[in-house]
This record gives structure tokens, C-alpha cells and sequence, in this order.
């Protein structure tokens, strides 16, 4: 993926080399929403275009059907080419919800990696760094998007993965050593990941680097009022060889800084066209979050917006305090960095939360299958096309068909599908006997 400049709906009179308005250029008033996402987006990107497929899936029940597994009384089909916009208005869509299909955005980088490292690549990029330091559990679809981003553009990445290296290196491991430069780190010393990080950091670095927070980063992106427009092209000239000094950028485990929100900013400008969800519907979004950034990302936008979007986020790796306790704490960085854009009244409900979160219809250990959810992900392949994993994307489907079936709301039930098929390579070393159960699941 290359980096690509996204145009503007409306012109800027200054910007500045890292494609945010320079702060001697923001007039006195704020802007609208609107305008506000056209300022935001008016930069460069890693993703070549936002866009991203929306299939709808029809939920019909089986009769007669009882047990045998979380989707033994359903049956699912998939329709590639949905009526949306207007038409969404006069179609009896029935028993049925609609998918965003970001696990199609790359083939390693899972659709919300792929949003969270699309505003960060350039920044990091435009700055100057050579290398990238991050963690993550040893199958960590995060450190692995980083490494395969990271190598794409020429940069360096080094990943502290938690634990012991396993004797097979499959899914996100195994991508993570082809792209990265991995350090298994034992749990003890990952345990202080501040510490972990700033000490690998300064080893990259060496005497003669530095290290830098992607905080700092766009911090002094949106200070700047000195560069002129960028020419918005990727950088040839070669960088950490022994002539230039190496400059260390650390982000953290599963990129949880306000600019990660960036990329559900410019989803969310995107599915929000007429043509497609619109602004005058409303929906209820489905997401699966392990650190939440995704669901505050997109509930952020939509507030900002005023879209009449309900944002349920599924609770896999944390109690609800410490959910909401991230949420504040997302909200308030993405205000502090962004103050000089952000009409703030438009957020003036987002202190009392923007985020609906619920506990996973089967609640369970991070990280943990239970017996029936590989068969389940099986069915869901089988009779749509779309490949499920059991820690992740399987909670949001579960989730999603149990809002639809029992008419909770009259908003349109909507899953964003952050990807993580390569997570079940991992799980099928973990659970040999639920793997093994495939050979005589149910065929439809």
C-alpha cells in the first residue's frame, strides 16, 4: 500500500507538510461538521481510497431444529449487491442485518489495523522515522499489521511479543518474523510495557538516535504553522543506513492513541454518503472490541456528524469500567489534540459516553473457544462466503443475529468486520479436539 493524498471538499488556504491546517490559517469561528471532516481528511492516507463493501445477510430460522450448536436454528444468506440509499426506505429487508466488509482491505492487516495505521503511517512517515517499535501477544494481529505496513514503505519494524516463542509458527506469528524483527519478552518484564518499550526504543536508536511517541507526533503536526503544502508523494531516499541517524517511533499495543481514530473518521465520512447508509437513517453499529478503539472511533464521528448511529461495542478482553475508563480517556486526547479544529459543542455529550457496551453473548477468558464456535464460524463460511474467527468477529455475529431476531430497535443492525481470519491458524494449535471436530460437523 502507498501512500495517497485524499481529496478535500472544500479548499484550505494553508496546509501544512503533514496535511493539517496550519493553526495561523483557522478562521475564528469553528467549523461545522462537515467542515470539520473535510479539515480532518484534507491529508494523507495509507489506504489508497476509503471505501469498503457492505454486503446485507438474511437470517431465516431452521424448523424443526434444536441445539447442536450457537447457529444450529439459523440459516444465513448473503446478498453482494444490497439496495442502499433511498431504496433502503421502501425494501422489506426482513429478518436481516448488513456487514461492513473491512476484512477485505488486506490480505494480512486486519480491516480495523488497517483503519488505525491509516492516518499513523504518514505522520510517522512525514516525520523522518526509520524504524518502529510495538507489542503485542504472541499472535498479535496488531504487531503483525504494523510489520507488513511498516515493510511496504521502507520502514524497520521491531515487535515485543509476550511469552515464549512456539515451536510452529503459524497466523500472525508467522507473518509477524517474515515482515518484523522480533524480541519474545517474558511476561514478567511485559508486565511494565511503558518501560518495556522506552528501554527496546533506546537500544534501536542507539547513541546517536532518538525516540519519539506517536503523541508526540501529531502534537507537533498540528503546532507547526511554518511548512508548506506537501507534494504529497512517498519518500525514496533511503533511511537508518550508517550515514543517517536512526529516529524511533513507539506505538503502543494495539495502537490505542487518539490518532488511531483518525481512520474511523474518514470510514465513517465515507459509509455516511448518500448513496450508501446516508445521514438520516439509523443504524446500530455490531463491533467486537479487544482495546475499543474502534467502537469510540466510530462513535465519535457519528456524534460529531449528529448521524443517528447507535454504537455497540462487544466486550472480549476487559470489565466495563475499565472500557469506559479507555473511552474517556480516548475522547479526551482526541479534544486536546484536535481543539483547534473541533467545534466542541458538537461533543458536549461525549463525556457521559458514546459507546454501548455489552458483555459477549457467551462471556468467557480473553482468548478462550468454547465448543460449538468453530462449527459455528464453519456454518457462517459455508453459507455466506465470510470467514469468521471464534475469539473476535464471531462475537459481533452473535451479537448481531441476536439484536436482529429479537427486534431490540428499529434501527438497522450493522456489523463492521475488522477481520482476524489468520487469528485461527494460532487457535488450532490451541484447541487440537474443537479443530478436530470439523471432520464431522454438520454440512448444510
Amino acid at each position: 500500500m502507498k501512500l495517497h493524498c485524499c481529496p478535500a471538499r472544500t479548499a484550505l488556504t494553508t496546509i501544512n507538510k503533514n496535511g493539517f491546517p496550519s493553526a495561523q490559517a483557522l478562521p475564528n469561528t469553528k467549523p461545522s461538521g462537515e467542515e470539520f471532516m473535510s479539515k480532518l481528511l484534507r491529508r494523507r492516507w495509507t489506504l489508497l481510497s476509503p471505501d469498503t463493501n457492505i454486503h446485507q445477510i438474511t437470517v431465516s430460522s431452521k424448523q424443526g431444529q434444536k441445539g447442536g450448536g450457537l447457529f444450529s436454528n439459523f440459516s444465513f444468506l448473503k446478498n453482494n449487491q444490497p439496495h442502499l440509499g433511498d431504496m433502503m426506505l421502501y425494501e422489506n429487508q426482513g429478518l436481516s442485518f448488513y456487514i461492513v466488509r473491512d476484512d477485505l482491505l488486506h490480505p494480512f492487516v486486519n480491516g480495523n489495523k488497517a483503519r488505525k495505521l491509516d492516518g499513523l503511517l504518514p505522520l510517522i512517515e512525514d516525520h523522518g522515522v526509520t524504524d518502529v517499535v510495538t507489542c503485542g501477544g504472541c499472535q498479535s494481529a496488531h504487531a503483525a499489521a504494523v510489520a507488513v505496513s511498516c515493510a511496504e514503505r521502507g520502514l524497520k519494524s521491531h515487535l515485543l511479543l509476550r511469552g515464549e516463542q512456539p515451536q510452529i509458527l503459524t497466523g500472525y506469528n508467522l507473518i509477524s518474523t517474515i515482515y518484523g524483527n522480533i524480541t519474545y519478552v517474558p511476561r514478567t518484564f511485559y508486565a511494565h510495557r511503558e518501560e518495556m518499550l522506552q528501554t527496546h526504543a533506546s537500544m534501536v536508536a542507539g547513541h546517536t538516535g532518538s525516540v519519539v511517541y506517536c503523541s508526540d507526533i501529531i502534537d507537533s503536526s498540528l503546532a507547526s504553522q511554518t511548512f508548506e503544502c506537501s507534494k504529497f508523494v512517498q519518500r525514496d531516499a533511503p533511511r537508518g543506513t550508517e550515514n543517517h541517524s536512526r529516529k524511533v517511533a513507539i506505538v503502543n499495543e494495539g495502537a490505542k492513541d487518539a490518532v488511531a481514530l483518525l481512520g474511523m473518521f474518514r470510514l465513517v465520512d465515507y459509509l455516511s454518503q448518500d448513496h450508501l447508509l446516508g445521514k438520516k437513517r439509523a443504524f446500530n453499529f455490531v463491533v467486537d472490541s479487544g482495546t475499543g478503539t474502534t467502537a469510540v472511533g466510530l462513535g465519535l464521528a457519528a456524534m460529531y456528524l449528529g448521524l443517528p448511529w447507535k454504537i455497540t461495542a462487544v466486550m472480549l478482553a476487559d470489565t466495563m469500567d475499565t472500557y469506559r475508563q479507555q473511552e474517556r480517556r480516548l475522547i479526551a486526547e482526541f479534544k486536546r489534540q484536535f481543539r483547534f479544529l473541533l467545534d466542541s459543542h458538537k461533543l458536549n455529550g461525549a463525556n457521559d459516553g458514546i459507546v454501548h457496551w455489552v458483555d459477549r453473548c457467551h462471556p468467557r477468558k480473553f482468548g478462550n473457544v468454547l465448543e460449538g464456535e468453530i462449527e459455528a464460524c464453519q456454518q457462517v463460511a459455508q453459507e455466506t462466503g465470510i470467514p469468521l474467527d471464534p475469539v473476535y468477529t464471531l462475537a459481533a455475529w452473535e451479537m448481531a443475529t441476536r439484536i436482529t431476531c429479537a427486534h431490540e430497535d428499529d434501527s438497522n443492525v450493522v456489523i463492521l468486520h475488522t477481520g482476524g481470519t489468520l487469528g485461527m491458524f494460532g487457535l488450532a494449535q490451541r484447541y487440537k479436539s474443537y479443530f478436530g471436530m470439523l471432520n464431522t460437523a454438520i454440512k448444510s
